[in-house]
């Protein structure tokens, strides 16, 4: 493959961690600037999951495959509707609402494992070509960590910007892409 291949390869599998942080910087923003560590966190995360997922899926190789491709859509689309939920309860109890931080604990996680389950699937894909991984999944982690930090800006100043009533757009914004994921797998079909 080359670099350029991989390039566009890692730019698609971002596109979800870019949306993402756009979506978590609507909601931390709703409370004032979002801090340096905040940044760090999630670019990181979402970095070293874009990152490690197809080194995990290459070597899984066709073994677990099939058991895989069954249901990553589902656990994606469970995992960003149940953050995208309490980022919606969350906007309907009061106007400093931004209490829980996305950038910490099981919801960095969790959003770290459902923006990388596609990064997955794709190191399953490679290793049936019998490309090597380890470059492509530094190429895969450092955009997604570029997208996260320019998307997580993004979404700081529309939410500055809009301040109040735009809170619960970032819940949706999450569930959405869940949906999406979802409906791609089932459409494919």
């Amino acid at each position: 493959m080359t670099f350029i291949e991989i390039l566009l390869i890692a730019i698609a599998l971002a596109m979800d961690a870019f949306t993402v942080a756009m979506a978590v910087g609507l909601h931390l923003s709703c409370n004032g600037s979002i801090s340096r560590r905040q940044y760090f966190r999630l670019g990181f995360h979402f970095g070293f999951f874009q990152f490690l997922m197809p080194i995990l899926g290459w070597l899984a190789g066709t073994t677990v495959r099939h058991y895989i491709e069954s249901f990553d859509h589902w656990i994606a689309f469970v995992l960003l509707s149940y953050i995208g939920v309490k980022m919606i309860r969350e906007a309907g109890k009061s106007e400093d609402y931004a209490t829980q931080d996305p950038t910490k604990g099981m919801s960095l996680i969790i959003l770290s494992i459902a923006t990388s389950i596609d990064a997955l699937a794709m190191g399953l894909s490679m290793a049936l070509l019998g490309v090597g991984i380890i470059y492509p999944s530094v190429i895969i982690g450092i955009v997604a960590l570029v997208f996260t930090i320019v998307g997580l800006s993004i979404g700081r100043r529309i939410g500055l910007k809009w301040r109040g009533g735009i809170a619960w757009v970032g819940g949706i914004i999450l569930i959405g892409i869940g949906l999406k994921i979802l409906a791609e797998h089932l459409l494919a079909w």
